[in-house]
């Protein structure tokens, strides 16, 4: 039997688990983000790794105290994060509305990168540790949005816990001239490249729910 544990508290990334038909639990990081890299796609793998890492450890830790309360199994966590990147600045979540109204202004009318990182970290009911990072890059073109187009949109509320300060998935679609890439990995979670990921470590996610449905 295996279980997936989704480290993030993201709805989107909950939904797109839920689309392709996953069965999972949720245990957020709570641990600050902080990244040394600088390149965004550095950025985005560092902190993916922390998250999966904090959560990969609480699990063992907890299962090591109370050895008698649990059955050896192999554990999959997913850790993700995504940010924006626009002519060389990276932009996560914006902290108030004025931010997000900065980062919408720098976004209209240009290209951006959204880059997604993604850390799995499988832990055996042999107690092997099997890990593996990867990132996902989509190009997003804006259209040019003017002053209170942005602000209509930031009253919404919307762009207050996304990256860049808009949801590709909500109401700022209406200003999505152009992807190039993969769609859900704007909104949070390229599903297609991690699955391709986990085939690489021989991973199948639908054996292990049949497996866990029994």
């Amino acid at each position: 039997m295996g279980q997936i544990i989704l480290a993030s508290a993201s709805p989107r990334r909950r939904q797109l688990l839920e689309q392709i038909g996953l069965i999972f639990e949720i245990c957020p990081a709570k641990g600050e983000e902080r990244a040394t890299a600088g390149e965004p796609e550095k950025v985005v793998m560092e902190l993916a790794a922390a998250k999966a890492e904090e959560v990969a450890a609480m699990i063992g830790s907890y299962g090591r105290r109370h050895s008698e309360l649990i059955t050896p199994q192999d554990i999959l966590v997913i850790g993700a994060d995504t940010v924006v990147a626009c002519e060389g600045r990276i932009l996560g979540k914006p902290r108030d509305d004025e931010e997000a109204f900065s980062m919408l202004s720098q976004l209209s009318g240009r290209t951006h990168a959204v880059c997604t990182g993604v850390a799995l970290i499988l832990t055996e009911a042999s107690g092997a540790v099997r890990k593996r990072t990867f990132y996902e890059k989509t190009l997003v073109t804006m259209s040019v949005m003017d002053p209170q187009e942005i602000r209509r949109y930031i009253a919404t509320g919307e762009p207050a816990d996304k990256a860049g300060a808009y949801g590709i998935q909500g109401k700022c679609a209406i200003y999505i001239d152009k992807i190039d890439g993969d769609y859900n990995n704007v909104v949070g979670l390229p599903v297609a490249a991690l699955y391709r990921e986990l085939k690489k470590m021989e991973i199948d996610l639908y054996k292990w729910q049949e497996r866990k449905n029994l």
